[in-house]
């Protein structure tokens, strides 16, 4: 018997609510083609924001700003975007070959462009779960915009308190002053409703080697524009390219990424040979199956998982290296996307690993393995390049099915019961605001993981429309009713449903082809503190994400 309340169920019922309005409203504006978020168009999107109040964007909801919501954003948004007036989403439409140069989101592998000081023009190439990741963060960076003209503006006429005085001369000067910039620290405290010490520990978490004040920036320009909306009504747009409008849906980029995958396993005579599919990072399949060969001067100092750990700190680039050229000399292939999918590739040919190490044994004959490491695919986009994968190959006049074994998804996902670095293997996909459901056989099963010191939870997982949109009440609903969700991802889903399609309706792939499912926690959305605004995994990620791979591996090569 569930113990969900009816108050929470309420709440849930609303959120939810809440949720199908923001993507019906996201929808109709693309189709539409424009729209001014802090104006009458948006203000469905700001309605449904606050109505839900996710966990990631925190205090939105309040009078003060959300300090760590904002950080969260401002690393998935383009370095200057707060300055912009006009944000336009475009497809891949020729801005590379331009004298642009490329702004890459420290936190999202998406190219935009600074038009001139007021665009900022922001390519689109991985579906429909992109707008609404963007457009949602958007709304949130326009309503804390806001928070601050409000605690700003003294009077009609639009004058300005002394606080807001004082931090635009901060920002005008070149350079600050230790003193200077606790002085600024402390009149942009009073702006946001903060305090001296909340202000001063997120200060140097934007900042950036160019500009070491970053944060005194963001909110200025962000305060700037939300004034200027306010006193001239000179509204920010954002805009959809007719473009982008008229491609999106069509798997343009994702053909073509899987076509250049085919085409390299053809000229390499690796065809027809059994095909095992991972979607995972770039390191640790390659780590997994090379460092013991690369590296055995370092293993007779430290065990393999320190070895892990090592490697996945980014200063340790030589040993990074290592690894990685034994890797291409001894059977890698590695594809560079150039599509805009924004997914790179590994193929490993097993028959050219010339050594054994713990599980994995290596025949060295064309009957081995071939498997292909896909990086991360972000929500919908899984669907998309998951179907184009698996679709036969034309060559010339004849067509090539792959001989697809297994396909293998791991990664990182909120969980709602433990904490983070603990291991869910699914049972099932639950595609959230829809009827949806992919239950599966896995492959992977609890007791292939136990023992290892990380606590692992079985059940169902819901594939989310956005991990920023998720609020606790939803959650607790999902995890306290007959449901018993153990956590929460954005592609699981989008994948099951490609494979199904193939396997059992189009028949392009064995219909009993075997899947593989696991995800270590990346956060418990549930748990105050826990969610993705509060921090990253540090190596808590480490341990989990090279046992997932190990079995995975192991089930690969010795089955």
């Amino acid at each position: 018997m569930s113990n969900f309340t009816d108050r929470g169920r309420t709440r849930a019922q609303e959120s939810s609510n809440a949720i199908e309005r923001m993507y019906i409203t996201m929808r109709h504006l693309f189709n539409r083609g424009f729209y001014k978020p802090m104006g009458v168009s948006g203000e469905t999107l700001r309605e449904a924001l606050l109505i839900l109040r996710p966990e990631i964007y925190g205090s939105v909801a309040e009078d003060k700003l959300e300090l760590n919501g904002l950080l969260y954003v401002i690393d998935r948004l383009p370095i200057g975007i707060e300055e912009c007036r006009f944000i336009n989403l475009t497809s891949d439409e020729g801005y590379g070959n331009s004298h642009f140069t490329p702004i890459v989101p420290p936190k999202r592998r998406r190219n935009c462009y600074r038009i001139d000081e007021e665009q900022m023009n922001i390519e689109i190439t991985r579906g429909r779960s992109e707008i609404y990741d963007i457009l949602t963060h958007l709304t949130f960076l326009f309503i804390e915009s806001h928070k601050i003209m409000r605690r700003v503006i003294i009077d009609e006429e639009g004058n300005v308190n002394r606080d807001w005085e004082k931090l635009q001369k901060a920002v005008q000067q070149k350079e600050l002053s230790q003193i200077e910039r606790e002085v600024a620290l402390t009149h942009t405290a009073n702006i946001l409703g903060r305090t001296f010490n909340e202000i001063s520990r997120v200060h140097p978490l934007f900042a950036t080697s160019e500009n070491p004040d970053r944060f005194l920036h963001i909110v200025y320009n962000l305060g700037k524009l939300a004034i200027d909306e306010a006193i001239t009504n000179n509204k920010r747009i954002v805009t959809f390219s007719p473009v982008l409008r008229e491609r999106l849906g069509h798997h343009l980029h994702g053909e073509v990424w899987a076509n250049k995958i085919k085409q390299t396993l053809s000229e390499n005579g690796l065809l027809q040979r059994p095909i095992h599919i991972i979607s995972a990072n770039m390191h640790s399949v390659m780590n997994t199956l090379y460092a013991p060969l690369a590296l055995k001067t370092e293993l007779k100092k430290k065990p393999i998982n320190a070895i892990y750990e090592d490697l996945s700190n980014s200063a340790n680039i030589k040993l990074r290296q290592k690894v990685t050229k034994t890797a291409l000399d001894n059977g890698m292939f590695y594809i560079e996307d150039k599509s805009g999918a924004n997914i790179n590739v590994q193929v490993f040919d097993t028959s050219k690993i010339n050594h054994s190490y713990e599980n994995f044994k290596v025949n060295q004959d064309e009957t081995d393995p071939v498997i292909i490491v896909m990086d991360y695919a972000f929500g919908e986009q899984a669907y998309e390049t998951m179907d184009e994968l698996l679709k036969p190959f034309q060559l010339g006049e004849k067509q090539f099915h792959l001989g697809v074994e297994s396909i293998s998804i791991m990664g990182k996902a909120g969980i709602l019961e433990g904490k983070k670095g603990d291991i869910m293997i699914p049972s099932a996909h639950l595609f959230e605001g829809t009827a949806d459901n992919y239950p599966f056989k896995n492959k992977l099963k609890k007791k292939d993981l136990e023992g290892n010191g990380i606590d692992i939870y079985e059940g169902a997982m819901i594939t989310v429309l956005g991990t920023s949109l998720q609020n606790k009440d939803i959650l607790a609903f999902f995890h306290d009713s007959t449901w018993n969700v153990i956590g929460l991802e954005m592609e699981g889903a989008h994948y099951q449903k490609a494979i199904q399609a193939a396997a059992k309706l189009r028949g392009n792939i064995k219909p009993k082809v075997k899947v593989r499912y696991a995800y270590y926690a990346s956060d418990n959305p549930l748990e105050t503190g826990s969610t993705l605004a509060s921090g990253g995994l540090g190596t808590t990620g480490v341990k989990p994400t090279y046992l997932i791979t190990e079995k995975i591996l192991e089930q690969i090569l010795t089955s």
